[in-house]
């Protein structure tokens, strides 16, 4: 199948479908059975990211018993700091853990962005293995972290609730953040070109902290690094389809990245009014999600109406169906196939 006539691809294009296409953020992980016994094979969390034999088996995985329209590089928004020289590494039940970058001589001991490669080549390989043995009509999508979310790892080290160590690096050291959010924005750039190159035919800029910027802030740290990595892809490869993801943003914030940004589809979380973003966000752009992803635990009617309400609300413009964040661990599988059903009317 051409890309052009794939589902996803036609809702990115702006057209609006009778049934919307459908994937979910973090569909090949710990709630699948199979996943967990190809972690196994392959150990721990990044050698299965680095093996491209692996890493495929388990993006294939989730398509295979669901049939979802796209499936997503299995990969890491953190290896990217690792490419650059970060430390990485993840303690189990608790995350990722980073060495951290808080003053100008820890910035200094980054590596260039030209020498990435060395590290991520896996990934390529990986996406190279997806474009060839993925199912013709199924979409591959690539991805990487935004400049923004992936700087807050490598500032704390780790997750936190407020990204309280990366705000004050800005009002501390704003010459070490501004360098550090340039580097890894180059790096992005060209980590998502390289799978683009590979067979990506889509890539989603993930921005999962992004609500934790307010005010003049969000459009220079969130909404301004998308607008530059959008153009920048957009002039290497004009055909590209790039979904935004600026989790936790105002219904302003949202509606300020879709026109700034230029991104083909803006995918919106959960705590997001569906209506309001029919009504608003969805006049101007594609719009992906927003199912709380708790109902893939608790399951039950709720699911089903929740799934139905929200298609029903966005079935006047372009949309994929989606999350509003990602499958949890404790999801059921069979509640995916439940929501599968209400979204294609089973």
């Amino acid at each position: 199948m051409k890309t052009n006539d794939k589902l996803i691809i036609r809702a990115l294009n702006g057209e609006t479908l009778p049934t919307p296409p459908v994937w979910m953020m973090r569909q090949a992980g710990r709630y699948l059975p199979e996943y967990k016994a190809t972690r196994g094979v392959a150990g721990d969390f990044l050698s299965l990211c680095y093996n491209p034999e692996l890493a495929t088996e388990v993006t294939q995985q989730p398509i295979r018993r669901y049939g979802f329209d796209a499936a997503i590089l299995f990969a890491d928004i953190l290896l990217i700091p690792q490419a650059l020289g970060a430390k990485l590494w993840f303690v189990t039940g608790e995350g990722p853990r980073l060495s951290t970058i808080t003053s100008q001589a820890d910035f200094d001991a980054l590596g260039p962005v030209d020498n990435i490669d060395a590290v991520l080549s896996p990934i390529y390989e990986t996406v190279g293995k997806l474009s060839r043995e993925l199912p013709s009509e199924t979409t591959l999508i690539g991805f990487a972290g935004a400049p923004w979310t992936v700087a807050t790892y490598m500032i704390a080290g780790r997750g936190t609730p407020d990204q309280g160590p990366a705000l004050a690096l800005i009002e501390n050291e704003p010459a070490v953040f501004d360098a550090l959010m340039e580097k890894i924005t180059d790096a992005t750039i060209h980590y998502m070109s390289r799978q683009i190159e590979a067979g990506a035919e889509v890539v989603k800029i993930f921005d999962s902290w992004a609500g934790s910027l307010k005010g003049d802030l969000f459009d220079r740290y969130s909404t301004a690094p998308a607008k530059r990595i959008t153009a920048e892809l957009r002039a290497r490869h004009p055909d590209v389809k790039i979904i935004g993801f600026p989790r936790g943003a105002t219904n302003e914030g949202y509606m300020n990245y879709a026109r700034e940004t230029g991104v083909d589809c803006v995918a919106i979380d959960s705590s997001v009014d569906t209506q309001w973003a029919a009504d608003n966000l969805q006049k101007i752009t594609c719009v992906q999600g927003n199912l709380d992803q708790t109902l893939l635990v608790s399951g039950g009617e709720k699911l089903t109406s929740e799934t139905k309400r929200i298609v029903k609300t966005l079935s006047n413009g372009p949309h994929i169906f989606n999350l509003g964040h990602g499958i949890t661990p404790d999801a059921d599988p069979e509640n995916v196939t439940r929501m599968i059903s209400a979204v294609r009317d089973e």
